[in-house]
C-alpha cells in the first residue's frame, strides 16, 4: 500500500504543468493558482493532522515557501518558451545538481572516495540526459535557447533552497507536517508579491487567476504524500519515486499539450529521460 502512496507525488508533480498548461492564461495566473490550491491543501492537512510547529519555523518555511516561487515562476515561464517537454527534464536536472553540490558543500554529504564518485558520475549522466532533451531541430515555435535555458537556470535558485530547507537547523527538529502548511501559505504570498510588483493586479479578475487552483491542488496533494513516503520508506527512497514526475510531464506534454517533436528529437528526448532517471537514482545511493 505505501508503495502505492509512493506513486502520488510522482504522478500529482507530473500532472501539475499539465493542468495548468490545458487551463492556459499567464504564468501570473498559473503562479496564483498553484498558490492558492496547495494552501487549500495545507489547511485542510492542518486541520486533520494539528501538528505543532515553533514560532521561529513558521517564519523560516514562510519565507522559504516565497523563495520556491521564484522557482516555478521560472518554469511557467519558460514553459511559455520551450513548452513543457522541453523545461521539464531541465529543470529536473537542475535541480538534482545544485541540491547534490549544496549538499556536498554545506551538509556534508557523499563523504568517502566511493560515495564522491558514484555522486558526481550520476551528476554528469543527468546532465548529458538534460543536454539530450534539448537537443531542437528548430521545427516548433517552443524550442530551447541558451537565453531561455539560463533564466531557467537562475531561477532554480529558488528551488534549490526550497530542497535543501528541511536540512537547515531552523526546522531540522520540526515535524514535517508542521512546516507544510507555512510552506504553502509562503507559496500563496509569493504568488501574490509577484503578481503585484510585476504589474499584473488585473489578474485577480481573471477567471484563469482561480481555474489554476486545480494545479495547486495537484501539487499540495503530492507534496503531503511526499511527507508521509517519508517517513516510511525514507528519503532515499522516496526521492526516487518523486523523480519519476519528469517522465509524466514531459511526455505528457508532448501527447496532451501536443508539443511537437521530430523522430530524431523523440529518440533524444527518451534517452536523455532515461539517464535523468538513472542519474537520479545514482544520487540517491551515493547519499
Amino acid at each position: 500500500m505505501i508503495y502505492l502512496l509512493a506513486l502520488i507525488p510522482a504522478i500529482d508533480w507530473g500532472a501539475m504543468p499539465l493542468i495548468t498548461g490545458k487551463i492556459g492564461g499567464s504564468p501570473v495566473n498559473q503562479m496564483f493558482g498553484i498558490g492558492a490550491g496547495a494552501s487549500i491543501v495545507g489547511i485542510i492537512a492542518y486541520l486533520i493532522t494539528k501538528p505543532t510547529v515553533s514560532v521561529t519555523a513558521f517564519w523560516f518555511s514562510l519565507a522559504i515557501g516565497c523563495l520556491w516561487t521564484i522557482g516555478q515562476v521560472g518554469q511557467f515561464i519558460s514553459f511559455k518558451h520551450m513548452g513543457v517537454s522541453n523545461t521539464m527534464p531541465l529543470s529536473s536536472a537542475f535541480v538534482l545538481v545544485m541540491t547534490s553540490f549544496v549538499g556536498i558543500f554545506f551538509f556534508d554529504e557523499w563523504q568517502g572516495a566511493r560515495a564522491l564518485s558514484i555522486g558526481l558520475t550520476a551528476c554528469v549522466v543527468v546532465i548529458i540526459g538534460a543536454v539530450l532533451t534539448s537537443i531542437s531541430d528548430g521545427t516548433s515555435d517552443k524550442k530551447v535557447s541558451t537565453k531561455w535555458v539560463l533564466f531557467l537556470l537562475v531561477t532554480t535558485i529558488g528551488y534549490c533552497a526550497y530542497s535543501i530547507f528541511p536540512k537547515m537547523p531552523q526546522v531540522a527538529h520540526e515535524s514535517s507536517q508542521g512546516i507544510f502548511l507555512p510552506e504553502v501559505l509562503g507559496i500563496l504570498l509569493g504568488s501574490v508579491i509577484y503578481t503585484i510588483c510585476s504589474g499584473n493586479a488585473k489578474a485577480f479578475k481573471q477567471k484563469e487567476q482561480y481555474l489554476n487552483t486545480l494545479g495547486g491542488l495537484s501539487w499540495g496533494i503530492g507534496n503531503f504524500a511526499y511527507v508521509f513516503v517519508g517517513k516510511a520508506l525514507g528519503v532515499v527512497t522516496a526521492s526516487i519515486f518523486g523523480q519519476m514526475n519528469v517522465i509524466i510531464s514531459t511526455f505528457g506534454g508532448i501527447l496532451l499539450l501536443h508539443e511537437t517533436k521530430t523522430k530524431r528529437e523523440m529518440i533524444y528526448t527518451v534517452v536523455g529521460i532515461i539517464l535523468i532517471v538513472i542519474g537520479s537514482i545514482l544520487t540517491v545511493i551515493a547519499n
